[in-house]
């Protein structure tokens, strides 16, 4: 089959389309010829070697976090689906591979894919889905009525969740740059902040901030969150931390600065912090699909580009101007 394997650490032109061996699915294991994946940012931060120090892979290795597609064979004790079920899902870092014609995933981190998307549209979801699902309602617990400040809401977590927020009846306030404005708007915020010239701790109380800034704009949304309130961050600057203190010390710098965004906030403010890892689970995805199909939820992509192109894909990806998902089209239904 063909996939993007990365042979070194280091800029996109690290990343070769190979024709390789089909994976052989274990018994828990959903073989899934892949119809469409994506591009995350996680993808190209493991590609440039920022990440090596807790993702360490055997090179070459095939990366992607994002699938949907269709089921082509099941291991001996598969149970939840069958040969021809359209599905999606995002795997475990642990084991990547969707950057392929196929690949191997535990059952128990599929869901069946939502009637009403593409695969291409369906593939811009699973990963951001639920990252944006367990910042908000699993650890961020937002309830109707109650405020959350969303950062970056152009991108493909952000623009989750703010449909999602919405979906829950509460108020949203949103950053962007201006020329985004009207469309996070369309997704459903209430408020736009325009990071380039205002202020977003100026737009307080909130009850819950979804942070994609990272630890240097803890005090900020220290300062526009309520006493009480609730902080998901999704993102650490690993690639500083390794560059600064190498593979081995920056495990250490890393765990201190995890514990440190956890105490502060509680100490300083009482707010409750979490920083979430997105946890691969197919029985909160197929939550996520019953919202897509109700059209709670729409995707969002930015552009549609052939696996070929994965160096161009990751290349805008990196250049942080992506709005929405951008997705790499593998093979038609």
């Amino acid at each position: 089959m063909k996939a993007v394997r990365l042979h070194a650490y280091g800029d996109p032109d690290v990343l070769r389309v190979d024709e390789v061996e089909a994976p052989v699915p274990g018994p828990r294991d959903v073989r899934v010829r892949v119809c469409a994946t994506s591009v995350n940012p996680v993808d190209w931060k493991i590609r440039s070697g920022g990440q090596r120090n807790v993702i360490r892979y055997k090179l070459p290795w095939i990366l992607g976090l994002d699938v949907s597609g269709v089921v082509e064979a099941v291991g001996a004790r598969v149970t939840r689906f069958k040969v021809g079920d359209e599905v999606w899902s995002s795997p475990t870092h642990r084991r990547p591979g969707t950057y392929a014609e196929q690949v191997c995933i535990d059952e128990r981190e599929v869901a069946l894919k939502p009637k009403n998307l593409s695969h291409d549209e369906a593939a811009c979801l699973p990963l951001v889905g639920l990252t944006a699902y367990q910042c908000v309602v699993e650890k961020g617990r937002l309830q109707a009525g109650q405020t959350i400040l969303v950062h970056a809401g152009a991108g493909g977590v952000g623009s989750f969740a703010i449909q999602l927020a919405r979906h829950l009846k509460a108020r949203v306030i949103t950053t962007c740059s201006a020329k985004n404005a009207d469309f996070v708007r369309g997704l459903g915020a209430d408020q736009v902040i325009d990071y380039t010239k205002e202020k977003f701790e100026d737009a307080g109380p909130v009850d819950l901030v979804l942070d994609s800034l990272g630890e240097g704009a803890l005090p900020r949304n220290l300062a526009v969150l309520r006493p009480g309130g609730r902080l998901s961050n999704i993102t650490l600057d690993l690639p500083r931390h390794v560059e600064r203190y190498g593979p081995l010390l920056s495990l250490f710098t890393i765990s201190a600065t995890i514990v440190w965004l956890h105490l502060w906030p509680l100490l300083r403010k009482g707010v409750r912090s979490r920083h979430v890892i997105k946890r691969c689970d197919g029985e909160q995805l197929q939550l996520i699909t019953a919202l897509v199909e109700q059209g709670a939820i729409k995707p969002v992509i930015d552009r549609v580009l052939p696996l070929d192109e994965i160096r161009a894909a990751h290349r805008h990806s990196e250049g942080h101007h992506a709005r929405g998902k951008i997705i790499l089209h593998v093979a038609d239904r």
